[in-house]
C-alpha cells in the first residue's frame, strides 16, 4: 500500500540528521525489508526510469493477507500510484481483488489476486503491467499485521466516514473518525455491508492510505522513526534502495498535496460457482491512458492486450 512508501522516504530524511550508531541501527533496519526484483527494468520502458532524473514512475503497492513476517498468500489489496515530480500530483488506482484476467506466468485466466499466491510479487508485477499496460517501476508489500503497527506507530489516522457501519467488534459512525491501527484495518476490509461491495471497500483502503501518508509527513521524533523503522523491516518488502528513498522524499514528497483516486469499475459474474469481476475494454483503456497520461509515457507498446476476457 502506498504508505510504506512515502512513510520510509520521511523517515530517511530525518534519518540524515543521525549519527553513530544509531544512524548505524536505522540502516540496517532498512536492509531487512530491501527485497530486489529479478529484472533490471520493466519491458514497457526503454530505459530504466531515474529518480534522481527526477522522472514520473509507478509503484505498486501490495498488501498481502499474512502476518508476523511472512509475505506468503494472496494480496488482499492492490493499488498502482503513479508520482509525476514534474506536475507535483499522484494518483491511485485500485484493481479490485476479483479482476478475472491472464495471470502472467501461468497462462490462465483467473483472479488477480492469485498471482501473488503462485507467483509472489514479480508474477503480480507482470500480471499489472499486461493488464493496465504501464511500467511498474517499484513494488511496496506490506502484511496486514504490519499495517496495523505502522498506523498505531503515527498515532492512527483520520477518515471521513460515508455512512456508519459495524465489523467485527468495531463500530464506525458516519462523519470524521481517528482510527487506531486495528480499526482502520476493520474499515478499510469491510464490503458486505457496503452497497457498492468491494468498489466501496477499495474506495476505504485508498482513503486509509492517503491519511497514512499525510500522518506520516508529520512526524518528527528521531525515537519515533526508530520505533517505525523496527516495524516497517519486520513486515514490508521492497526493491527501492536506501538512497532512491531519500532523492523520492527529496523530489517527489511535494506530490502528496496532490493525490487523485481513480476506480476501476466491471461487472460481476459466475463462471462454474466462482465469482470473478469482468472489466469492459473501454473501461480499461480509459485507465490506462490516464495512468500512461501522467506517466508521460509517449510510446505505445505492441502487445499489451487487456487480457479481460469473457468467458
Amino acid at each position: 500500500m502506498k504508505k510504506p512508501l512515502l512513510i520510509v522516504g520521511m523517515i530517511m530524511s530525518v534519518l540524515a540528521l543521525a549519527v553513530g550508531g544509531y544512524g548505524f541501527y536505522l540502516y540496517n533496519s532498512v536492509s531487512v525489508m530491501h527485497d530486489p526484483l529479478d529484472r533490471e527494468k520493466s519491458d514497457k520502458r526503454e530505459e530504466k526510469v531515474s529518480v534522481n532524473s527526477k522522472e514520473p514512475i509507478s509503484i505498486l503497492l501490495a498488501g498481502v493477507d499474512s502476518t508476523g513476517e511472512e509475505h506468503e498468500g494472496r494480496s488482499d489489496t492492490l493499488i498502482v500510484l503513479t508520482v509525476n515530480p514534474n506536475t507535483q500530483s499522484a494518483k491511485m488506482v485500485s484493481i479490485p481483488r476479483d479482476t478475472r484476467t491472464e495471470i502472467i506466468g501461468r497462462g490462465q485466466l483467473d483472479k488477480i489476486n492469485h498471482a501473488y499466491a503462485f507467483g509472489g510479487v514479480q508474477m503480480t508485477i507482470d500480471t499489472v503491467e499486461n493488464l493496465l499496460d504501464i511500467p511498474i517501476d517499484h513494488y511496496v508489500s506490506i502484511n496486514m499485521e504490519g499495517f496495523t503497527k505502522i498506523v498505531d506507530s503515527l498515532g492512527g489516522v483520520t477518515v471521513e466516514n460515508d455512512f456508519a457501519f459495524t465489523e467485527g467488534k468495531h463500530y464506525f459512525e458516519e462523519g470524521q473518525l481517528h482510527l487506531s491501527g486495528e480499526e482502520a484495518l476493520s474499515y478499510a476490509r469491510m464490503r458486505k455491508k457496503d452497497p457498492r461491495g468491494d468498489f466501496g471497500r477499495n474506495a476505504r483502503q485508498r482513503q486509509v492510505v492517503e491519511a497514512v501518508i499525510q500522518e506520516g509527513a508529520q512526524f518528527s521524533s528521531i525515537t519515533r522513526v526508530g520505533d517505525i523503522l523496527g516495524i516497517v523491516g519486520q513486515s514490508v518488502r521492497t526493491d527501492l534502495l536506501l538512497d532512491d528513498m531519500w532523492t523520492i522524499q527529496s523530489k517527489y514528497s511535494p506530490a502528496r498535496h496532490h493525490i487523485e483516486q481513480i476506480e476501476l469499475t466491471g461487472e460481476g459474474t459466475n463462471i462454474n460457482g466462482i465469482y470473478y469481476l469482468n472489466i469492459p475494454e473501454e473501461e480499461i483503456q480509459r485507465v490506462r491512458h490516464e495512468l500512461r497520461a501522467h506517466l508521460e509515457i509517449d510510446k505505445v507498446f505492441a502487445g499489451g492486450n487487456s487480457s479481460i476476457q469473457q468467458p
